[in-house]
């Protein structure tokens, strides 16, 4: 054996000796002191515990006799119960204080170590508190260990000395020479002998770790060329990765939403193509920067910069998303409305490690919702408030007339000889003189006015915080502007007129309904005055106004019906894709005195305001099923594909004997009301829900057939027409005439074709007025078309 070798074979069992004895010696003290720390802390947890045990017990005693002075009245028995306790608890002497008397048991040390407990009572017969204390003197707990350590000290040295010569020598006898050995044999294998083995014949702990390694050195001989397969498989497996990175990347760069991650400090990671086309940027110019200098987000309402969305997303743990109207601001403060999701990207042990973020630009559809919602709110032929509109602002207004007690005004406008211009030039002529209004009211009104289009050649302006006296000087100049503008059209040129009804928003008038309504009869006074004049509304207004609606209107339909001068017209609903039904709408005219044609727009709204809506419509229905009983080639039996629209008021619908009033006809004529489908317009069928779908059952078990007239033109049209039973939907003209140029007309348009698809419902599509405007409607699906394209308005014969 080498020299070398033969003094690592001595020192080893020393050193190790060494380090075990004095390793037992530090162990020994360790818990020599802990173990000293604990009696001391468990005499004093015993005494602190005995103190009390003993102190209840005398609690217990003054609470059966709670008679003061206790240490007086009870002192004996207190006595008693304390020396039964203090022998066992280890105390020699106990002093009781209660004010200046004190009860004292056995004798008390300077060294003492002493235990206080103050116990409280209510004497019996009074509620004043009264105190005890109470202090217990045992022996110095500092004696006792010292005692202990002296003892314990002792006693783990011997015992540590006697344990290390024995240890060094048994170590000297078993450990050097296998361990030489084993020193030796590992030698050998590290120098590439891969047959050598370690010593596995020994009955001991070298024997079994020499075959542990044995086994270990056969398992990795056995196993090096798996190993190497191994690694080739690795090697191939982060090829497939690399693969699969491309494709993600791909994947990534094919996407259109912009695709963004970041650290866990919030810089820039990536961005996928989408999102460099998006801010304009390259990816080597956004890469490293802080997302919230790279992505100026803001609320495109009112333009404060929102918080930050990552730290939101960072310190929840789980996906946000930006709040709605959120927008982006880019290069050359281009604002970009968009839509975002935050995901927090986490490892396996769940630690975040940053998030990634997807972007997307909304801003062609948020500008469609936009447009809906103006549409929703305006008057599409002049861009001017529409209706309902107007009167929402009404209603605020009087809430602020009510809780204020302000002054403001209201104007209801008819133009004059408008229906000269629509009737010697067309519908076309009659628009564009409307589109032209709203310049001559900016010419006159205050830019916070609120002017509306009301309906036909009607309108509607709100003047706020205007007296009645300044409102009628303003009235007038917009009467004298109106007067003097001219329109020209073709080779022609048309002056016309404007009456208008001024009425006050006060307190005293400060209900919607009545506020319309006097407006409308200071309209109508003002046209009866000889029109193109301002009319205030006064009291005596209402009397004048229904006296000459009687006398007027009423006087005329009346006439009318004893001189049977109403005409019915029928125009044509062709189906699109060549359906042989004969499909048409009845249309009702008035002719006067001279013979002229009187269209609906004039007469119908008084029949309306008084009441002659019903009698019109029986008219109607009995006049239109004697058409078809004088048909020669009408067969009940076998019904012919003719199929008669009839139009019904809202008085109607309400009215409960227009059922038996139908049945009545068509037994008389003898008609199949297969033949027969009565169109009611939205608003009426909403307005009178209820009644409407009573209505319409009861008639569709004879066969009738029922279309919603003007389906589009409000807000709740598809909330409420899942309740009624309908067969045809007749889509508003206002999103017809228009389809070709106008993609939110055709998006609600393909909006109502498909729900009208998925509840089996027919639809009809208004107003076609030339050939675009029907392919459109034919690339959407539309099942009927009707308008002056497909043929005009003519007498039913």
């Amino acid at each position: 054996m080498r020299e070398d070798e033969q003094k690592f074979e001595i020192k080893l069992p020393a050193r190790i000796t060494g380090l075990v004895f004095w390793g037992l010696v530090f162990v020994g003290l360790l818990f020599a002191v802990i173990f000293l720390q604990q009696a001391e802390s468990d005499i004093i947890k015993k005494n602190t515990k005995n103190t009390r045990i003993i102190a209840y017990e005398v609690e217990g005693l003054v609470e059966i006799f709670p008679e003061a002075p206790v240490l007086e009245k009870t002192g004996a028995r207190i006595r008693a119960k304390i020396i039964k306790y203090i022998d066992d608890f280890n105390f020699h002497a106990v002093r009781m204080y209660e004010d200046d008397r004190v009860l004292a048991i056995g004798e008390v040390f300077d060294s003492d170590d002493t235990y206080e407990y103050t116990l409280n009572y209510i004497p019996a017969g009074s509620n004043e508190l009264k105190s005890i204390r109470i202090v217990f003197y045992c022996k110095d707990v500092k004696s006792v260990v010292a005692d202990i350590r002296k003892k314990f000290l002792l006693s783990i040295g011997l015992g540590v000395f006697v344990f290390g010569l024995f240890l060094q020598r048994v170590l000297q006898k078993m450990l050097s020479a296998p361990f030489q050995k084993m020193v030796t044999t590992a030698e050998k294998f590290s120098q590439g002998d891969e047959n050598v083995r370690f010593d596995d014949q020994r009955q001991d702990e070298f024997g079994y770790l020499g075959k542990f390694i044995n086994n270990a050195i056969e398992s990795i001989l056995k196993h090096k060329d798996e190993l190497i397969l191994a690694l080739e498989r690795a090697s191939a497996s982060e090829i497939e990765l690399n693969i699969e990175k491309e494709r993600a990347e791909v994947t990534l760069y094919s996407i259109t939403d912009t695709v963004v991650t970041v650290d866990i400090d919030k810089k820039v990671v990536y961005i996928n193509p989408a999102g460099e086309s998006l801010l304009h940027c390259t990816k080597e110019e956004i890469t490293g920067k802080a997302f919230k200098d790279v992505f100026n987000l803001i609320d495109e309402n009112s333009g404060d910069v929102l918080s930050d969305p990552l730290q939101l997303s960072f310190d929840s743990g789980e996906t946000t998303h930006l709040p709605e109207h959120s927008s982006l601001i880019i290069r050359d403060d281009v604002m970009v409305s968009i839509e975002a999701s935050i995901a927090p990207m986490k490892t396996e042990t769940d630690d975040l490690m940053g998030a990634v973020i997807v972007v997307q630009d909304v801003s062609h559809t948020r500008r469609l919702t936009k447009q809906l919602s103006y549409q929703a709110s305006h008057d599409l032929l002049t861009g001017l408030y529409n209706r309902r509109k107007f009167e929402e602002h009404l209603e605020e207004i009087l809430i602020n007339v009510k809780e204020e007690d302000r002054q403001h005004s209201l104007f209801y406008l008819d133009l004059d000889n408008f229906k000269i211009v629509n009737d010697t030039c067309g519908h076309v002529a009659g628009d564009e003189l409307l589109k032209q209004l709203p310049v001559l009211f900016n010419e006159v009104l205050r830019s916070g006015d609120i002017v509306a289009r009301l309906g036909g050649d009607e309108f509607g302006i709100i003047l706020q915080n205007c007296e009645l006296k300044q409102a009628a000087t303003i009235a007038d100049k917009i009467r004298q502007k109106i007067k003097n503008f001219r329109f020209p059209w073709k080779d022609r040129t048309f002056e016309i007129g404007v009456s208008i009804g001024v009425v006050a928003i006060n307190a005293e008038n400060s209900e919607k309904s009545q506020v319309l309504r006097s407006a409308d009869i200071a309209c109508y006074a003002a046209k009866d005055a000889g029109r193109n004049t301002v009319h205030i509304f006064e009291l005596s207004d209402q009397a004048k106004s229904e006296r000459f609606g009687q006398m007027h209107w009423t006087a005329r339909i009346l006439k009318a019906f004893e001189e049977n001068r109403f005409q019915l017209y029928q125009q044509s609903i062709v189906g699109v894709a060549d359906d042989n039904r004969d499909h048409m709408e009845i249309l009702l005219r008035m002719i006067d005195k001279e013979g002229n044609i009187i269209g609906p727009d004039s007469f119908i709204p008084a029949a309306e305001r008084y009441a002659l809506m019903p009698k019109i419509d029986r008219w109607v229905i009995k006049e239109v099923f004697k058409h078809i009983s004088n048909n020669e080639s009408y067969d009940q039996v076998n019904t012919s594909s003719q199929v008669f629209a009839i139009n019904l008021s809202g008085d109607s619908i309400k009215d409960p004997a227009l059922f038996e009033y139908i049945i009545e006809q068509k037994d008389k004529y003898g008609v199949s009301l297969k033949n027969i489908c009565f169109e009611i317009t939205e608003n009426i069928a909403i307005g009178n829900l209820t009644k409407a779908t009573l209505f319409i059952n009861k008639l569709k078990d004879h066969g009738c057939m029922f279309a919603l007239d003007d389906f589009g033109s409000g807000l709740s049209s598809f909330a409420y027409l899942k309740n009624l039973p309908v067969d045809f939907l007749k889509i508003d003209g206002g999103f017809v005439k228009d389809i070709s140029r106008d993609e939110i007309d055709r998006a609600m348009v393909e909006s109502i074709q498909q729900v009208g698809k998925v509840m089996n419902l027919s639809t009809i599509a208004e107003h076609v007025e030339d050939e675009s405007t029907l392919n459109v409607l034919r690339e959407i699906g539309i099942d009927y078309v009707q308008g002056y394209y497909l043929g005009r308005p003519e007498v039913m014969n």
